[in-house]
């Protein structure tokens, strides 16, 4: 039951900021440093963490294949698993630990200060304010992230492929191109699009309804990152299925 009246919680939320929305729109300032904050500040670390999941991929991939005579599909091996795959959640994943984790916090302390009462009384709307700009931001800039981490993934795979375990660069490089289209990379950006989305709208939410005290902020701030995650995965193999309905 508790888990039912927080899904309704959200649901009202998400409607409130739906109507703020198309009342008020959106700061368009706030829209530009938010997209920064999130894009950039979440940069170092995707590339550290997409460089290696590639390097592990054509490894596995390698020593997986190597028996039946395929070591050579290293390259599809890697681009299907991070196009398809691994890219848009692995981007996500960072974005919610980085980002989210900051969404939840910035605006739960500013819950517990009273600051998101004192805009309303200034008849400034709090979701249109607060919550808006991040959505945009984060749907801006989250399936660039997408895309920079599948081509470090790529990268690194590569550079292990041919460096480490000897493979042909040419070779590795053909069935790379030859795994993945360029609808894959479309099905990649709507995932990290709905991503963005789900990252912004819980962690926000955690937010406004944080308790008080430093407490109460502090666990808004993990069941966030926590529940954005889990909902990222969850609907992860459902997109999945709808988008590529199975098939190869």
């Amino acid at each position: 039951m508790n888990t039912m009246r927080q899904a309704g919680a959200f649901a009202y939320f998400v409607w409130d900021w739906a109507m703020a929305v198309r009342r008020w729109g959106a700061p368009r300032a706030e829209i530009w440093r938010e997209a920064f904050r999130i894009g950039v500040m979440s940069l170092p670390i995707l590339l550290v963490i997409a460089a290696f999941v590639g390097t592990n991929l054509a490894l596995q991939g390698f020593y997986a294949f190597r028996p039946l005579g395929g070591g050579r599909l290293v390259g599809m091996f890697v681009s299907l698993a991070g196009v398809r795959e691994l890219g848009p959640i692995i981007a996500a994943a960072m974005v919610a630990a980085k980002a989210g984790t900051e969404m939840a916090s910035q605006i739960g302390v500013m819950r517990i200060r009273e600051q998101i009462d004192a805009l309303e009384v200034m008849a400034v709307n709090p979701y249109a304010w607060l919550v808006t700009p991040r959505l945009v931001g984060i749907v801006l800039v989250l399936p660039a992230l997408t895309v920079i981490s599948i081509f470090t993934m790529l990268a690194s795979g590569y550079l292990v492929a041919v460096f480490q375990l000897g493979l042909n660069g040419s070779t590795y490089l053909t069935f790379a191109t030859q795994g993945i289209t360029a609808m894959d990379f479309v099905y990649g950006m709507l995932k990290a699009v709905w991503f963005g989305m789900i990252i912004c709208l819980v962690s926000c939410w955690y937010g406004f309804t944080c308790g008080r005290g430093p407490e109460g902020v502090g666990e808004a701030t993990n069941r966030a990152v926590v529940t954005s995650a889990v909902v990222c995965v969850l609907s992860n193999y459902f997109l999945s299925e709808i988008l590529y309905g199975g098939g190869p």
